[in-house]
């Protein structure tokens, strides 16, 4: 499935600059099956750990809890949302954030989540109505990798995004949104194949992380963010399918996301958030400009010798 997905987007790009010749469609297609084999599809089913978290890391126990109501953190997304990847429930990325913000609070978490493997943005919407039956105090999203390989509109994606913070917003839910991480990491997917998917998820990023803001949420880029650490990595913070993140990779992910989130609901008592940075360093290697520099510099830097 990710193989074909990833021939079809493709071919997509591949369309609009002129075209895709006999060679290069047989180049894209070997490449596509080769990622497919590589990657294989996802195996059983994301590890669950619901229920109501506390400050010194045990958990899970059915609510009620006695004599404090515990903040209702809900997860919605994705497989990275999901988890999928880490083999024990302690590893989850929900549950490493939800410890962390009982930690913070110093009070017990319910984590509920609602993420589902293989979703894209326009499976949003669906989610959020199961959240909102009863509303929690804090969601977070993450989304977009299968946008990417499904080859879906990135201003579509992007509104159908801001469309489900705008209502999580609206019932008075803080919200944070870990968006579109870089494809580009994923070393299974060969070039050029990858630069493709490269493009294309740090494109939604930036589209996904104004939409987020203009709905009143926070955003957290994480491929702005992970993709120097993944790229270098790739052994440690990928799981076995190298696909999905290892328990490294989501703990990384998590080390990012809490602050915001904790920030979300007026509870963060660190060091301030920082402001996430606007373009990612893979995307600013790219400019023309960039890429002149770094040429005359190694040049000259020759002739200096």
């Amino acid at each position: 499935m990710v193989g074909t997905r990833m021939l079809r987007l493709a071919m997509v790009a591949a369309g609009t600059v002129g075209g895709v010749s006999g060679a290069a469609y047989g180049l894209l297609n070997g490449q596509s099956w080769y990622a497919r084999r590589a990657i294989g599809e996802p195996t059983g089913i994301p590890l669950r750990s619901d229920g109501v978290h506390f400050p010194d890391g045990t958990g899970p126990v059915p609510r009620p809890v006695d004599g404090v109501e515990p903040l209702r953190l809900a997860v919605l997304g994705d497989s990275s949302a999901a988890g999928l990847g880490v083999e024990a429930p302690d590893e989850l990325p929900g549950v490493r954030i939800a410890r962390g913000v009982a930690e913070e609070l110093e009070r017990p978490v319910e984590l509920t989540t609602y993420a589902i493997v293989g979703s894209t943005s326009r499976d949003l919407a669906a989610q959020v109505d199961a959240a909102l039956v009863e509303a929690p105090q804090l969601v977070l999203v993450i989304i977009g990798a299968n946008d990417v390989t499904a080859r879906l509109s990135v201003a579509e994606c992007a509104a159908l995004l801001g469309a489900a913070v705008a209502r999580l917003r609206e019932a008075g839910v803080g919200v944070v949104a870990g968006t579109c991480p870089d494809l580009g990491a994923i070393r299974p997917i060969p070039q050029p194949l990858r630069s493709v998917a490269s493009s294309w998820s740090l494109a939604l990023g930036r589209a996904q992380r104004h939409a987020v803001e203009a709905a009143g949420g926070g955003a957290v880029p994480l491929a702005d963010l992970l993709s120097p650490e993944f790229l270098t990595r790739p052994q440690e913070l990928f799981s076995p399918d190298r696909f999905h993140p290892s328990a490294a990779g989501y703990e990384a992910a998590a080390g990012l996301l809490l602050p915001a989130l904790c920030s979300a609901i007026g509870e963060w008592q660190g060091p301030p958030v920082p402001q996430p940075p606007v373009r990612s360093a893979a995307a600013e290697a790219r400019r023309p400009t960039s890429r002149v520099v770094a040429r005359l510099n190694r040049r000259f830097g020759r002739q200096a010798t």
